[in-house]
């Protein structure tokens, strides 16, 4: 278990180098990486619908979340039905941005798969969503 412990650990060092030193550059940490991703995936999604699929809460969102509209990387506009409800979405800055970050991870997860085959791949995902799915059940 130590060793997979460590292989995640440097993994996870690994795949966050390049992004964490662009981020730095900008005064941004890996919560503004995270945002520009989740609203890449999910344009035009509410604060709400967007806290629900990062699984965050409020106060999570709020500061980074206002950072990234203030530097015109995400844009809110008022949902048309609901004046309350706020939706999200990238700018082109805030796309440029989030491909540069995130396809020098693709890039990286393409390589390693490349390498490693599709079974070891499959098992990797199959981890993964197992993590993932204990973090719900905690969290739930």
């Amino acid at each position: 278990m130590n060793q997979a412990l460590e292989a995640l650990h440097f993994g996870f060092r690994a795949i966050t180098a390049h992004p964490d030193e662009r981020l730095g550059a900008l005064g941004y940490s890996r919560v503004h990486h995270r945002i520009l991703y989740f609203i890449g995936r999910n344009p035009g999604c509410s604060i709400n619908e967007l806290l629900g699929i990062m699984r965050v809460s409020k106060q999570y969102l709020n500061r980074p979340l206002r950072q990234l509209v203030e530097d015109g990387y995400i844009q809110t506009r008022k949902d048309r039905q609901d004046r309350r409800v706020k939706r999200v979405k990238l700018t082109r800055k805030g796309q440029r941005l989030e491909e540069a970050l995130t396809g020098a991870q693709r890039e990286q997860l393409s390589q390693v798969f490349r390498k490693a085959g599709p079974r070891a791949e499959a098992g990797w995902r199959k981890v993964m969503a197992l993590l993932a799915d204990m973090e719900i059940e905690r969290s739930g």
